[in-house]
């Protein structure tokens, strides 16, 4: 039996359809499905029902779908104690971080730490899901949200400042009840900071929403709105003022988040140092 036949139909197991299995995977859809094909043909069973773009597992399916799925639990576990292990700073490690912030205050950091380890390569994944640790989707997570669940190592590295900017004059020209606003699309209304700003607006309408906030701060400094943005970011950008809103805006914690297995890595250790500094 070809292992990575049985690696993929966990994936599709887990994530539900052949495009999602890919990008977990890192292969083409078309991949995916002829591997489930191949591992259909070894085992001599049917795993899938395939109607259409809808695919649904057999009741073999499922039972060798959990099989696969304690497999590769055990073949992560075992990279991470390997990864652990290891004594020198060198090889790769993996951070998925909040874009805007790992470029606005962890980049120098990190690319000191690369400077510094020469056998080192640093991947830095701006990225605002919460990735898999225990998948090593990622070997170190930067979060806004401190985890509840799983087998992790966690501490707090920053807090986070947001007030509401906008363009210079933009308020004095603008009568309140003509204000507009920007902000993150629909899909973020539950995220802490657009609470806050729909809290402000009050009714009023958005005059741009973008799940970037490069984006976001490109709209407010052009004059689209008012923004609740990091200060980070907003304290330091030409031709924005801070508005004074009805409350203190917000402050967000920053946790590292890291896999207790590989914790004491050396590359692992040198990569916490750098960014907790």
């Amino acid at each position: 039996m070809d292992w990575e036949n049985l690696h993929i139909f966990a994936l599709l197991a887990r994530y539900g359809t052949l495009s999602a299995a890919g990008r977990a995977a890192g292969v083409e859809h078309a991949t995916v499905s002829r591997r489930v094909a191949n591992l259909e043909q070894e085992l001599g069973l049917k795993l899938v029902d395939r109607r259409g773009r809808t695919i649904s597992l057999t009741s073999d399916g499922e039972r060798i779908a959990a099989l696969a799925i304690r497999m590769e639990t055990e073949t992560l576990s075992a990279e991470r104690i390997a990864a652990g292990g290891r004594s020198s700073i060198s090889g790769e490690v993996v951070i998925s971080a909040p874009p805007a912030y790992v470029a606005k205050v962890l980049g120098k950091q990190l690319t000191d730490l690369a400077l510094a380890h020469p056998d080192l390569c640093v991947t830095v994944l701006g990225d605002t899901r919460e990735v898999s640790l225990a998948r090593r989707e990622a070997d170190i997570a930067i979060r806004l949200n401190r985890p509840v669940a799983g087998d992790l190592s966690i501490m707090k590295i920053d807090e986070i400042g947001f007030s509401f900017y906008a363009a210079d004059g933009y308020v004095e020209k603008t009568a309140q009840e003509d204000w507009r606003f920007v902000g993150y699309d629909h899909g973020m209304d539950g995220a802490p900071q657009q609470g806050k700003l729909l809290e402000f607006a009050a009714g009023r309408p958005f005059g741009f929403r973008a799940s970037s906030l490069d984006l976001q701060l490109h709209a407010v400094s052009a004059g689209a709105g008012i923004g609740l943005l990091p200060d980070f970011m907003g304290a330091s950008a030409a031709g924005l003022v801070p508005v004074t809103g009805p409350k203190v805006p917000l402050k967000r914690e920053v946790w590292l988040v890291v896999h207790p297995d590989i914790r004491q890595a050396p590359a692992i250790r040198a990569t916490i140092t750098a960014l907790a500094g």
